[in-house]
């Protein structure tokens, strides 16, 4: 990722993401359900790595499985490149946790960007105590062997009702995950980057009692005129 988008990217919004994503008819790309384990940190921002979980069969997901050192999750795990962000396929199904804190912690140390689930984590609390960016549904205390079955690294899935591909640019803020497609991320952080500014100067003219008329949207041809005398006088 080019490192301008990142930096741009770290300082928007997911829901300022949303309507410039609108704007290209990209309507579903909000991953539905997952919410921040600590929502005091910085914004998440990386690119995609996958994993895709099946629904478990007994006879061929016994706890032995995780003697095999290319186990899918343990894999993904170890190769999940540093600066990208885990996105786990689990069907939007908490029932089993997708990972706990020690694979969290694992991530965590080799240099990730966080991770994401349409599941759950166990050992929810511990997670939510790291200064490590991870979103889920809800706390799932069962292992992910009761109900899930790691299966493909790195493919294209689903996640909260959200295709995911390989390399599309995952943000994470306070309210949820936004998944950018590769190709449009630097153009979609300029915008919401200007978007930002604009928005910002706008709030800051509400609390002083101006009419959202003519304000938002710029309508008035006043307010653009306003809006570029506050950037200069504030170096936005």
């Amino acid at each position: 990722m080019n490192p301008e988008t990142k930096q741009k990217l770290m300082g928007v919004s997911t829901a300022t993401l949303c309507t410039a994503l609108f704007k290209r008819g990209l309507r579903n790309q909000f991953i539905q359900d997952v919410r921040p384990l600590n929502p005091n940190l910085p914004n998440m921002v990386g690119e995609a790595f996958t994993l895709r979980y099946i629904p478990a069969r007994e006879d061929l997901n016994p706890i032995t499985v995780f003697q095999d050192r290319a186990h899918p999750q343990r894999k993904a795990v170890e190769e999940c490149p540093p600066g990208a962000v885990m996105v786990f396929d689990s069907r939007k199904d908490a029932r089993a946790a997708s990972a706990g804190s020690i694979l969290i912690t694992r991530l965590m140390v080799r240099g990730c960007a966080g991770a994401v689930t349409d599941g759950g984590f166990r050992d929810s609390p511990e997670i939510a105590e790291m200064t490590f960016p991870v979103y889920h549904h809800r706390p799932s205390a069962p292992t992910n062997l009761t109900l899930h079955q790691a299966l493909d690294i790195n493919v294209p899935i689903g996640c909260g009702d959200v295709a995911v591909w390989p390399g599309d640019v995952v943000v994470g803020d306070r309210e949820g995950v936004v998944v950018l497609p590769a190709h449009l991320a630097d153009e979609l952080a300029d915008e919401a980057h200007e978007m930002t500014a604009f928005e910002d100067f706008v709030a800051g003219e509400v609390r002083k009692g101006r009419s959202i008329l003519g304000l938002y949207p710029a309508t008035d041809p006043k307010t653009k005129d306003d809006f570029a005398a506050w950037r200069k006088a504030t170096g936005r």
